[in-house]
């Protein structure tokens, strides 16, 4: 069991205890509402290296298992590994199938031996990780020579709205934080992996109202977890004036909600650097 009980993360990102508290929460109905989580996990597949035959992988943060049982499809003959610090979303996914092991873990301190992985998958869970080379540096050790690391994960101008919208009524932190785009070029170059893919790419949502917005961040366990945020219940006045800022934003599709995706193929050099 990975310890998650560490000082805040720095940078004012959200504390992992309370992230692995709210996404466990969320196991039973973040399916249901989780259309930009498959619609950005499935276009990470598509990114996977078509010559990649991988011994076994890791799933990443695999919440309700779905990206598991896509890998078990593609990789029949692998041994595959679910690995997700909310337990509750383990608990879940085990009933779904998927997966061999299911395991409680950090994606900054993985419990996986050196150089026994062939593939990681992660899609939308290391943006809630403080240490990102730290995450690189991870992937890296446990990655086998000519093993993938393959992530997406959310940057600055995710939610950009919502946030605006907020901004104008009270100017408190009512939206999570993400990473700078171009810490993620950083980091992954200076990974000592070869990059094979690494892009951003704008994915817009549209709803009918705020109210459908906010009420699916809750069911994925993906609302406002970070320091700073208000506490209590959110007032009728203020609720009103973010309604009426974020119409400011209306389109003939409905409201929109843009999150800032990052998509990332990297490798690990073969024994000597080839």
């Amino acid at each position: 069991m990975t310890d998650l009980s560490q000082p805040g993360l720095p940078g004012a990102l959200p504390d992992k205890r309370q992230v692995a508290a709210s996404f466990s929460r969320a196991a039973v109905s973040y399916d249901s509402v989780a259309q930009l989580q498959r619609d950005v996990g499935s276009t990470l597949l598509e990114q996977l290296p078509a010559s990649l035959e991988p011994s076994n992988w890791v799933d990443l943060g695999s919440g309700t298992g779905y990206f598991s049982r896509m890998l078990k499809q593609r990789y029949p003959q692998c041994v595959g590994v679910a690995v997700d610090i909310a337990e509750g979303m383990l608990r879940h996914a085990r009933e779904q199938g998927g997966a061999h092991y299911h395991v409680a873990g950090d994606a900054e301190r993985l419990p996986l031996r050196e150089a026994s992985v062939g593939l990681i998958f992660s899609s939308l869970a290391v943006q809630w990780c403080g240490d990102f080379a730290g995450v690189l540096s991870e992937a890296r050790r446990v990655l086998q020579p000519g093993g993938v690391l393959a992530f997406a994960s959310l940057c600055v101008g995710t939610l950009q709205e919502l946030r605006d919208s907020w901004q104008a009524v009270d100017g408190l932190v009512h939206v999570n934080r993400f990473r700078q785009w171009e810490a993620y070029q950083r980091l992954c170059i200076a990974s000592g992996m070869q990059v094979q893919v690494l892009e951003n790419r704008p994915h817009v949502l549209h709803y009918p109202d705020v109210r459908s917005l906010t009420h699916e961040l809750k069911a994925l366990g993906a609302h406002n977890l970070n320091p700073g945020r208000p506490t209590g219940l959110t007032g009728r006045a203020r609720m009103q004036g973010l309604l009426q800022a974020y119409e400011r934003f209306r389109e003939p599709q409905g409201l929109p909600a843009t999150y800032q995706v990052v998509y990332g193929v990297l490798q690990k050099p073969l024994e000597g650097g080839v």
